[in-house]
């Protein structure tokens, strides 16, 4: 047992350097919160990023949404509990009414010249049917462009949206999605797949990763078929035809798959948006644009299956990470023993780009007996 315990073989806790698991996402950048359709007029929501509660608000009139703190300057209530007047939004328990600037515009019992101070403001945009903020510099937002959200806003394009919350940090959905050598995990919904990594890129703010792939057993699903607008088989012919290339562009996602110089069949964009404030929950945002084969029509028919075959591939992939955070959990820190060049790069990156908890420090050596 003692020679169990004391085995080189046994990984050190991360050592010499931050914990990846213990980044939390650098704020200064653009982040879904809440899917447009979730938020109706004259209605408020609330939701989360990385622990800050957030109301947003979208007046009945059609004006844009606002984003706020969600708790009133009193009495600390959610101001999503609230109800929207014109273009403010009303406390649901003395009725202090807060602006779009996060200002108290009225307290109905002290009258407008005893004006408290308001709440923290967030900027907000809305794209493409998602609802973004800024929770970082409010001054840095202006300067930043919103990303190119897949393939949305082009008819030759269906778009499917999904996701939910899932219970581990955002590094390791970014390490998930990059490494295509996990393909042996879902062999029961793809039939045997043999990936090539074709190479990788890497920017200050970007890490790229381009594989081909062979099926080497079993039949091609019809989720896949749908995909690519053609039956195929495991000859030579169409082995390694396709490139899949996918890019961590801190902080988001995203995957296209292309056969030549032709526009892309698949185009995914995916966000990993923390909910509490230790950054070991996220809630996924993802856009999945399949091009419109030459058949008018044919796509929508066949959507319901496709929708169960991504959705089975999604189910296995968010299964895998919480086991991931579990073992993270349980084993109070980092032990992977990473091997593969674009996972560690894209660890590198992902660190780089972060920022470390407050209460974080380079963990100590393991201590073995």
């Amino acid at each position: 047992m003692d020679k169990l315990l004391s085995s080189d073989s046994m990984p050190p806790l991360t050592t010499g350097r931050r914990d990846l698991r213990r980044i939390h996402a650098h704020p200064d950048n653009w982040y879904p919160v809440a899917w447009s359709r979730e938020l109706r007029p004259g209605k408020t929501i609330g939701t989360r990023y990385a622990g800050l509660p957030i109301a947003l608000v979208r007046p009945r009139e059609g004006g844009s949404v606002f984003a706020l703190e969600d708790r009133c300057a009193h009495r600390q209530v959610p101001l999503s509990k609230g109800t929207v007047k014109g273009d403010s939004v009303q406390c649901c328990y003395h009725g202090w009414a807060y602006g779009r600037s996060g200002r108290c515009i009225d307290v109905p019992y002290l009258g407008k010249g005893k004006l408290p101070n308001g709440v923290r403001t967030y900027p907000c945009r809305e794209q493409d049917g998602l609802i973004f903020i800024f929770p970082g510099d409010p001054d840095k937002a202006q300067a930043q462009a919103l990303p190119h959200l897949a393939q949305v806003a082009n008819p030759a394009y269906k778009t499917r949206r999904f996701g939910r919350t899932i219970k581990c940090h955002y590094s390791f959905m970014h390490e998930n999605l990059m490494d295509m050598n996990h393909q042996f995990m879902h062999m029961k919904q793809m039939g045997e797949m043999k990936p090539r990594f074709l190479g990788q890129e890497r920017t200050p703010n970007m890490v790229e990763a381009r594989y081909s792939f062979a099926r080497t057993g079993g039949k091609q699903p019809i989720g896949e078929a749908l995909i690519f607008g053609q039956k195929r088989d495991n000859s030579e012919k169409f082995a390694h035809r396709d490139v899949m290339t996918i890019r961590t562009v801190y902080p988001h996602q995203t995957l296209s798959i292309r056969t030549g110089d032709n526009d892309p069949v698949m185009d995914l964009w995916i966000s990993y948006v923390p909910q509490d404030a230790a950054q070991l929950t996220n809630r996924t945002f993802g856009l999945l644009s399949i091009k419109r084969p030459g058949i008018p029509g044919l796509l929508d028919l066949a959507w319901p299956f496709l929708t169960a075959f991504t959705e089975r591939i999604f189910r296995e992939d968010r299964e895998i990470v919480e086991m991931e955070q579990e073992a993270w959990n349980e084993q109070g820190g980092d032990r992977n023993q990473e091997i593969f060049p674009v996972i560690c790069n894209l660890r590198e990156l992902l660190a780089e780009c972060g920022l470390p908890a407050q209460d974080d420090t380079p963990a100590a050596p393991q201590t073995r007996t």
